[in-house]
């Protein structure tokens, strides 16, 4: 007989190695789901899908591969901009090119080509690590902003870089509302992380942190640091990739190259370390810390600080997000690495706010 926390037994190890072997957390699994499957499309507004909620479920899918890169597999990347940028270019290239290709074979097809350019420019972690990594990824973002901007091929001859897609449509209905463009990009969330989270627990996912952990041991062990360092290039470029092209698809409709900027590299970056490196909560986390934290300071800063006689304008509230960002981004390195998800689990263990009997 096996013991679980909680007061749980289970009785075989199919019924240990449950993706959620907690019942209150499969319980709070099922709950959030509805909620979001049902209780949201039925209250939110337009404009809450269109500004918070379809870019907090496409961000919080790229932060999703970033962190396993970044946060499981200890591979500092700066690159990811670059590879959503790949796959939404690649699934524009696919869906313009092929006649009545369907919405979702096209973003597969556009992880793909950004699995392809992410295990290109993973090639050099096979010899660098650390900060020499960094700038190596980060080559990937200039080259990829020179390669859709000079290549007029990738843009259909587009002289200014800039496409557009219209008449999305999945089995036969359109995407068009916000409600629609919500419900398919959450789907494709919860598959996404369902598949990384039993990934992670398999044996790929603990070769990768065998890695991130200590590379030279690892490979006495027998574990082979190519192919852990490229899988987990391979597998964070294609759900980075799929995340661009929801992001071109459906989100902007109309893009250029400077949609997936420098930019967007680091603020992937920021979500991962603020929402807890290696954990596939910290990218939900920190995808809706750095989405909804620009909305509130936007709307209440100027309120707050007035209430002490102070006016601020919109170049002040933007410098106080990015203080905030840099503030969290040193503590969460320094003083708390795992992020806002380490948090949230040291505050259910000690609030006890599952209680199970025993």
């Amino acid at each position: 007989m096996l013991y679980r926390e909680n007061g749980q037994f289970k009785t075989s190890y199919r019924a240990d190695q449950q993706i959620f072997p907690i019942a209150q957390d499969r319980i709070a699994i099922g709950i959030i789901l509805a909620i979001a499957f049902i209780a949201v499309p039925m209250l939110a507004s337009d404009y809450i899908f269109r500004a918070i909620l379809i870019p907090f479920v496409i961000m919080a899918l790229a932060a999703l591969g970033v962190n396993i890169l970044v946060g499981y597999c200890g591979q500092i990347s700066l690159g990811s901009g670059a590879f959503m940028a790949v796959g939404a270019y690649g699934a524009y290239n696919f869906f313009v090119r092929f006649p009545g290709m369907p919405l979702i074979p096209a973003l597969i097809l556009g992880g793909l080509c950004a699995t392809f350019f992410g295990i290109l420019f993973g090639l050099p972690s096979l010899r660098v690590k650390g900060l020499y990594l960094a700038v190596a990824t980060l080559a990937a973002q200039f080259f990829s902003d020179w390669m859709f901007l000079r290549i007029k091929w990738f843009t259909n001859n587009s002289d200014s870089g800039s496409v557009s897609v219209t008449n999305l449509q999945v089995l036969g209905m359109p995407i068009e509302s916000a409600t629609s463009k919500y419900l398919f990009c959450l789907a494709i969330l919860v598959v996404v992380a369902l598949l990384a989270k039993n990934l992670v627990r398999g044996a790929i996912g603990r070769e990768w942190m065998a890695i991130r952990d200590m590379d030279v041991a690892a490979a006495v062990i027998g574990i082979r640091p190519m192919y852990a360092k490229l899988s987990a290039f391979a597998v964070s470029s294609f759900i980075v990739g799929m995340a661009g092209a929801l992001w071109a698809f459906v989100h902007l409709g109309a893009w250029e190259p400077a949609a997936f900027s420098v930019e967007i590299s680091f603020r992937l970056l920021f979500m991962v370390i603020i929402g807890g490196l290696g954990s596939v909560m910290g990218a939900f986390f920190g995808a809706a810390f750095i989405v909804v934290l620009p909305i509130v300071l936007n709307q209440f800063l100027p309120a707050l600080v007035g209430l002490f006689g102070i006016e601020i304008s919109t170049a002040g509230v933007s410098h106080a997000e990015l203080m905030i960002f840099g503030a969290l981004i040193v503590w969460f390195l320094i003083v708390e690495p795992h992020g806002l998800a380490k948090l949230w689990s040291t505050a259910k263990q000690k609030l006890r706010l599952w209680p199970f009997p025993h």
